[in-house]
């Protein structure tokens, strides 16, 4: 098998710089609540204890506001956006049948406060392993969220969040943010969450296709699944990357998906389906002679609030579904990218349904109280990813009250050697269309996807976002990092 990325490729793409926690405390509801529990519905209970993070850069505000400022905006904005999305100061503890319930008792958000020696143009985000992980986002998830302001040396600043997934999926999270940016910038509130449970109950009697039994797997069973020794780290351990891809290049991509349609396939299903050939394709080539029918598998993230119903819209909590498809890596071979692309509606077509969800509601509640998990994300026995579309993430609201971000992004190193990709919006005015791409996936996955397609993933650059001027010295396309140390300090 072809190795990954080496540990040398690996520092050369990595910032040396240092953060030093200033303090860290608990920002609880600035209204005092009755302490209640909030169960989780059948969709949460698929998610497993994982956490995602979300960071998002600022350049220094032009109206001088120092980072004291700043961060005394951010804190307060917190304690008043945490009335309304209570359940994220809450605590998850297990009840008698040993699920996880929500006890929404105030307990509060830990909200870190750091300074990092490194300016914003200078910071290599292309790896955010090594350059963001640990260093500009929470170390670790104390309770459902966890909040860092971090001062870059140039006054800029950069705002991360850690969410617990089993609460929180994408959706929320973004309602979550814009909330927080409209309290703390003083302008009207746009969304009002929803915790409204009984519209995900199960119904009376249960009705459910048995092709979710293909889709998740009860945890009981695992025992039953043979997976094979996870692969050293030298050899191919999964990493992230995130990318620009540009405008032009993703109409492409959609004007050759939908080569002879009479309707274009979706921006989301064409780029699927080109990732899903050129994995296809490198996983052929990088191993050794590959087993008869061997298949890759491409997942897509499909959200169930528009299936719904208009009730749905703002729902706080998992509304998620990764319906999958198969294909030979001979056939990932020969296949036109429109083909692919059909493929990629054809599974996807199934799970954009009202029955789709209703019909997985149904299923968790018969398996109850044994808990599941998307098989997708289970068994590395077979090359496999999963897509989740970002499009919709509101990056040029998140504006605290000193201008829009340059960037944001998700980082999900979610544990799993089955990929993770998350397209999303480049800010404007930069973007003009163009998508900011995150990327987990192993090594020598990365490494083939670069080598062969590096001039549509391309490395994300202080380029792309604008903050090279005529006087830096930066070449295009390469990232500059600062020397010093690479470590995280701060009160125990």
């Amino acid at each position: 098998m072809a190795s990954g990325l080496s540990k040398e490729e690996d520092t050369k793409q990595q910032c040396y710089y240092s953060v030093r926690v200033s303090r860290r405390e608990r920002v609880a509801a600035v209204l005092p609540l009755q302490e209640h529990w909030l169960p989780l519905s059948n969709l949460d209970l698929l998610l497993p204890a994982l956490h995602f993070d979300i960071f998002a850069c600022y350049k220094k505000p032009t109206n001088a506001s120092c980072f004291s400022t700043m961060v005394s905006m951010l804190r307060a904005a917190l304690a008043q956006t945490l009335v309304s999305f209570y359940p994220l100061a809450g605590e998850l503890v297990s009840n008698s049948q040993g699920e996880p319930e929500l006890l929404c008792n105030n307990h509060g958000v830990n909200f870190i406060e750091a300074h990092a020696d490194i300016e914003l143009k200078d910071l290599c985000l292309y790896n955010p392993d090594q350059n963001v992980e640990g260093k500009l986002v929470p170390t670790k998830l104390e309770g459902l969220l966890c909040v860092q302001a971090t001062e870059l040396k140039c006054g800029g600043i950069v705002v991360a969040c850690m969410f617990d997934h089993r609460i929180t999926d994408a959706h929320s999270a973004n309602m979550f943010l814009v909330t927080w940016a409209e309290t703390a910038g003083a302008r009207p509130i746009s969304i009002t969450p929803s915790f409204r449970r009984s519209l995900l109950n199960p119904r009376r009697p249960g009705c459910y296709d048995e092709s979710f039994n293909l889709l998740y797997t009860p945890l009981s069973l695992l025992p039953l699944i043979s997976t094979p020794a996870s692969c050293s780290e030298d050899e191919d351990h999964p990493i992230s990357r995130i990318y620009c891809i540009t405008a032009e290049d993703v109409q492409e991509m959609q004007a050759t998906a939908s080569a002879g349609l009479s309707s274009k396939r979706s921006k989301l299903e064409a780029f699927s389906a080109f990732l899903w050939s050129i994995i296809g394709k490198a996983v052929s080539n990088l191993a050794a002679p590959a087993s008869p029918g061997e298949v890759c598998r491409m997942g897509i993230v499909v959200d169930g609030r528009a299936r719904l119903g208009c009730h749905m819209a703002n729902y706080f909590g998992n509304v998620l579904s990764i319906p999958y498809g198969s294909l030979s890596l001979d056939e990932l071979e020969t296949m036109q990218l429109w083909q692919v692309a059909d493929k990629v509606h054809e599974f996807l077509e199934e799970a954009v349904t009202e029955e789709h969800f209703r019909g997985m509601i149904d299923w968790v509640e018969a398996i109850r109280p044994d808990k599941a998990v998307a098989k997708i994300y289970l068994d590395e026995r077979t090359p496999s990813l999963v897509v989740s579309s970002g499009q919709r993430f509101p990056v040029d609201n998140l504006d605290f009250g000193w201008g829009s971000p340059v960037l944001a992004s998700y980082h999900f190193p979610w544990g799993s050697n089955t990929g993770y990709v998350m397209p999303m919006p480049m800010p404007m005015p930069c973007g003009q269309g163009d998508w900011v791409v995150y990327v987990h996936l192993p090594s020598r996955l990365i490494k083939a996807l670069e080598d062969e397609f590096g001039h549509v993933f391309q490395r994300l650059t202080a380029d792309h976002l604008g903050l090279i001027s005529n006087v830096d010295t930066i070449n295009h396309g390469q990232c500059c990092c600062c020397l010093g140390t690479s470590t995280v300090t701060g009160p125990n």
